[in-house]
């Protein structure tokens, strides 16, 4: 059992079932014993790993997509390069050294790491010295033009699980049956047809609808962007519309494991609807996208970028092809991660996707 797990228990003997959303909330977000606050979690050591572990040409694609975006636009100073979910601070520090080289763009830039672990917080400060923290991209001051990334970020925010019933569209919660931890529809729960998109609403019953969370972050970054100017690019796996399934999953150490079995010690995520992202923050700004990771970055210059460090590396360039394959093939990253653009429209349209 893990150290989680009583106290959840407590929780639903005390009040009865919770929310999906709840649940996810407190595996990964419990001061002392959820997921994200008490350990590193990526890489081999850890339970998964991401783009930016991979392959270093993924980080250095996005930082000249972001510096271009931004010497296009005239190049703004001062500047908030933003990161949300940054894990260990592996993506930023290598969007760092790959502009370096971009005339004042470090000098225009304050960046900022959107991260509630102190775990993390210590590894990013280990890569990124210079960055400042925030508790919540509400938190960071407006006023400035607003350059953010985020990779894999709202695949890991709490969602709410609805299932078609008899009766119509109701919440999935999580109750305690037998000391064992199962997903349930309380007999009480609302009906919540209003929160299904009218072309999903006659679907099967049994059939689920997930919403995602992240709406506060969506308003934000709408507001930060129409007011400020800037350009936002959001990575992650999912689908491209409103669709249905259950796709809550857990992973521990690399593999698939029971979402409800020892909460707390294993990442729980579900897939990402574009669809939704773009309904909270697109209103008013140019979206593009989303476009598969694969497609993005071959048109950023990947597999160019990757010639040419395995041609300076002769004894990794085998590693280095693979690794880019990985992160580019449809049958592996490529077709299921997707790149989402969200930029105010007194900006140019960002490179890389397309209208």
């Amino acid at each position: 059992m893990s150290a989680l797990a009583p106290l959840i228990a407590e929780r639903i003997r005390e009040r009865g079932p919770i929310t999906i959303a709840e649940y996810m909330a407190i595996c990964l977000g419990h001061a002392t014993h959820g997921y994200y606050m008490k350990q590193v979690p990526f890489g081999r050591e850890g339970d998964f790993t991401t783009a930016p572990e991979i392959s270093q040409v993924f980080g250095e694609l996005i930082g000249l997509h972001l510096a271009d975006v931004w010497l296009r636009a005239g190049a703004p100073n001062p500047v908030q390069l933003v990161e949300l979910g940054p894990g260990r601070g592996t993506l930023m520090a290598d969007i760092l050294r790959a502009t370096k080289g971009v005339p004042g763009f470090h000098a225009a830039l304050s960046v900022t790491f959107v991260e509630m672990s102190p775990v993390l917080r210590a590894e990013q400060k280990a890569r990124v010295p210079h960055a400042r923290w925030a508790d919540r991209l509400a938190d960071i001051p407006s006023g400035q033009p607003l350059l953010l990334v985020a990779n894999e970020f709202f695949d890991a925010l709490p969602a709410r699980q609805l299932i078609k019933t008899a009766r119509g569209w109701q919440e999935r919660h999580v109750a305690l049956e037998d000391e064992r931890f199962i997903p349930v529809v309380p007999e009480d729960a609302p009906l919540l047809d209003a929160l299904v998109p009218a072309a999903l609403q006659g679907a099967p019953e049994g059939s689920f609808y997930e919403l995602l969370g992240g709406e506060e972050d969506a308003a934000v970054l709408n507001q930060r962007l129409s007011q400020d100017g800037g350009a936002a690019l959001i990575i992650d796996y999912g689908h491209a519309k409103h669709s249905l399934g259950d796709t809550l999953q857990a992973m521990r150490q690399h593999a698939y494991a029971d979402p409800f079995t020892a909460p707390g010690d294993a990442d729980l995520t579900v897939h990402v609807d574009f669809e939704q992202i773009i309904e909270r923050a697109g209103k008013a700004l140019r979206v593009l996208g989303p476009v598969g990771q694969g497609r993005f970055l071959r048109a950023l210059g990947l597999d160019i970028r990757t010639a040419v460090l395995a041609k300076a590396n002769p004894p990794k360039a085998e590693a280095l092809v693979v690794a880019s394959r990985r992160l580019a093939d449809s049958e592996q990253m490529g077709a299921l991660f997707k790149v989402l653009s969200l930029s105010s429209p007194a900006w140019p349209a960002p490179a890389g996707l397309d209208s």
